[in-house]
């Protein structure tokens, strides 16, 4: 698979008026050879694909990777600008937003006279800014798309789990806690994020972190998790609310419902992003609550939790089958509280399949 991937970007170094491209950012490394390291660039030409690392990775790099393994002591830079020397490279194109300053200027301080790192944007995208690799990674393969599903299956069932024994009293850290331990325990080799637990008035932060604070009763509590599985990705928001909801949280609720089934529903290859992120926010206008949707309505995940595309009203992507993206909205009140939903998807030609398995019912405890 790795393989195929490299023979894709090196027929594409020509259009872009490329002799090779450098690859060091560690999602696109393991997209594009496997290797899952910390420290490793790629050099990738037409014909050569040669993975620099350092001797901790001597024997995980033989393992991992197809490619040529160029074990360094010493600073990766200097082997890279030794290799470009040799191999009469001038045009080495690099991942502008993703390149340290440090590896940078330590690159263009050991290359050849005539060679030069040229930004590298996506074909028929201005500026350096674009990902070429990020690019190539939207849509998944069906193999990443079971390993996205495993990832989902894991999440869902450690928030199963988990919410059975949630009660007034419990702190938001021992929550967390709680569901990062069960997602591990179920097979996931890490949280794909910090998981966000944040009860009563601070539910209305989207990014709230976690305290010492206990939850109360008559309060709505956010439960945004997702784990990290063969080195892909999941994210699910759930709602609990601890108590009896009265008429506000309810309709508060439906409207937040109503706007990510709406949005759900207008996932298809064709649409753009934006026209989805529309779906939602129409609904919410209709409840009178639009302009607390305060965030896009999703994004793209995989490697990363959060990669292209991104799920918003200015947004122009259009979707294509095989993407997997997260569907969100929510309403965040201040003193009050907030809801969000959200479900892991993969588009497909005629609408999308819901990954998420977990009931989408306000959970009251």
């Amino acid at each position: 698979m790795e393989q195929e991937r490299r023979q894709a970007v090196a027929a594409g170094l020509a259009e872009r008026k490329l002799d090779a491209l450098l690859v060091a950012f560690s999602p696109n490394l393991r997209y594009l050879s496997g290797f899952t390291g910390s420290n490793g660039n790629l050099l990738l030409t037409p014909r050569r694909s040669i993975l620099f690392t350092d001797p901790r990775y001597r024997i995980q790099s033989a393992q991992e990777t197809t490619c040529e393994v160029r074990v360094v002591k010493g600073p990766l830079a200097v082997a890279i600008g030794a290799a470009i020397a040799k191999l009469g490279l001038r045009r080495i194109g690099y991942e502008p937003v993703r390149m340290t300053c440090d590896l940078f200027d330590s690159l263009k301080a050991k290359l050849p006279m005539r060679a030069s790192l040229e930004p590298c944007p996506a074909p028929g995208e201005k500026g350096a800014a674009a990902g070429w690799i990020e690019d190539l990674r939207m849509v998944k393969s069906a193999a990443e798309i079971e390993r996205i599903r495993r990832s989902v299956d894991t999440n869902s069932r450690a928030f199963e789990q988990v919410v059975a024994r949630v009660k007034p009293g419990m702190m938001e850290s021992d929550l967390a806690a709680e569901l990062e331990y069960r997602m591990r325990r179920l097979g996931a080799a890490k949280p794909a994020f910090e998981t966000i637990v944040a009860g009563g008035a601070r539910s209305a932060w989207p990014h709230a972190q976690p305290t010492a604070a206990r939850l109360q009763t008559g309060g709505l509590v956010v439960v945004d998790m997702g784990a990290m599985q063969e080195g892909y990705a999941s994210d699910m928001t759930r709602m609990l609310y601890l108590g009896v909801p009265g008429a506000k949280v309810k309709r508060t609720y439906r409207a937040v419902l109503e706007a990510q089934l709406a949005a759900i529903d207008a996932v298809r290859a064709g649409a753009s992003t934006a026209r989805v992120d529309a779906a939602a926010r129409k609904v919410l206008q209709g409840y009178g609550l639009d302009r607390a949707f305060i965030h896009s309505t999703g994004h793209g995940l995989g490697l990363e939790i959060h990669e292209p595309p991104r799920i918003g009203k200015r947004d122009k992507t259009r979707l294509q089958a095989g993407m997997a993206i997260t569907i969100e909205p929510g309403v965040y009140l201040e003193g009050f509280g907030g809801v969000r939903i959200e479900d892991t998807v993969v588009v497909t030609e005629r609408g999308c399949e819901i990954l998420t398995p977990t009931g989408k019912d306000l959970r009251v405890i």
